[in-house]
């Protein structure tokens, strides 16, 4: 797989929707455009194909001002995986997922043609030192736009919350965009809820807008009232191979109806997750940030139910068996306090609150 480059703008590029970027690309491709400003705006779109919410902002920001008045700062725009995007798929099955491919200090065994790309992008971008990276995403289950972080740092902080108050901080999965370019700038997943949903599109492009425009991102604390942060302590897996299915019992792993709308909402002990048919065996996998299998102690497992065995807060819960087989079921997570975690202290807070009226 080759990366292709160019410092001007294709013709006709931004007429095509994602289905049909792979007629005029032939796979990643990185544009380089001009702005007033020299340090690039760094944006990725369509790491996974049927997230299409960054490319279409992309196309109403560059149709607004690529095509008349130069941009605020120069941007340096990543266009992901079109092979996918022409199927509407995450990643097509002889694909490894393309945001768990960039590099990371713990690179172990044989690297894909894809994290070779990746690397090559990485190198090109970190000499042009980017003022900021923005990685953008969709997700399949019902969540509020947030956006999330790799370091706890002021600049980070600000980064996100000019997206949403909702910050979340996380150092799991490896290889992913935006802890890669936390190496050398300001880096922020930008998490915009369902793919097709205008309002997701309108929100990104308004940031995309307003990230232009930034002279610098102070490093100077936020109100408290600006941001809440929470800190991804989980993954949730199940086998690749279990059958599921939702609400009643005549699947392998038969999850309650309506499962995304646990999505950042604090869980209380003994919550019902599902029903398995083997009574004996716990079929989810869940591990901490450093790989432990730590399912016992965030789920109970009697007759066959799933249950929570204190309060959590899931987010990324999906109903797309595809997706829960191929990436994972969701994420757990516990509130942080930003000063706490600048003072250099990872701990969660001892108790963690809900998300009920955030702001999205």
């Amino acid at each position: 797989m080759k990366l292709t480059e160019y410092h001007y703008l294709p013709e006709g590029l931004l007429e095509r929707p994602a289905s049909s970027l792979y007629r005029q690309l032939d796979g990643p491709t990185l544009i380089h455009l001009p702005g007033l400003r020299q340090e690039p705006l760094f944006i990725s779109v369509l790491q996974h194909g049927n997230e299409d919410t960054g490319w279409e902002a992309v196309r109403r920001l560059l149709k607004s001002h690529y095509s008349f008045d130069p941009l605020p700062r120069s941007v340096s725009l990543l266009i992901g995986n079109v092979e996918a995007a022409r199927f509407n798929k995450r990643r097509l099955d002889n694909q490894p997922d393309y945001n768990r491919c960039w590099p990371q200090e713990k690179s172990g065994g044989h690297e894909s043609e894809v994290h070779n790309t990746f690397r090559h992008v990485y190198d090109i971008m970190q000499a042009k030192n980017p003022f900021a990276a923005i990685d953008i995403h969709n997700n399949t289950g019902l969540n509020p736009h947030y956006a999330a972080i790799n370091q706890l740092d002021n600049r980070f902080f600000r980064l996100a919350a000019l997206f949403s108050n909702t910050v979340v901080y996380f150092t799991i999965p490896e290889g992913v965009l935006s802890n890669a370019f936390s190496n050398f700038c300001p880096a922020v997943t930008l998490e915009c809820g369902l793919a097709g949903n205008i309002h997701g599109t309108d929100h990104t492009l308004a940031y995309l807008e307003s990230c232009l425009h930034l002279p610098q991102l102070d490093n100077i604390p936020l109100p408290g009232e600006e941001m809440g942060l929470f800190h991804m302590v989980a993954t949730v897996k199940v086998d690749a191979n279990l059958d599921i299915g939702f609400g009643g019992n005549g699947h392998e792993l038969s999850l309650i109806e309506n499962l995304d709308h646990m999505n950042f909402r604090e869980l209380e002990t003994n919550t019902l997750f599902g029903y398995t048919r083997d009574k004996t065996t716990l079929p989810f996998i869940t591990t901490d940030m450093h790989g432990k299998n730590v399912s016992g102690k965030f789920f109970s497992f009697e007759d066959g139910e799933i249950r929570t065995t204190h309060p959590i807060m899931p987010s990324m819960l999906t109903m797309d068996q595809k997706v829960i087989h191929q990436d994972c079921l969701c994420y757990l997570m516990e509130r942080m306090d930003p000063q706490h975690s600048r003072a250099g202290h990872d701990e969660p807070l001892p108790e963690p609150t809900g998300l009920e009226g955030i702001d999205n």
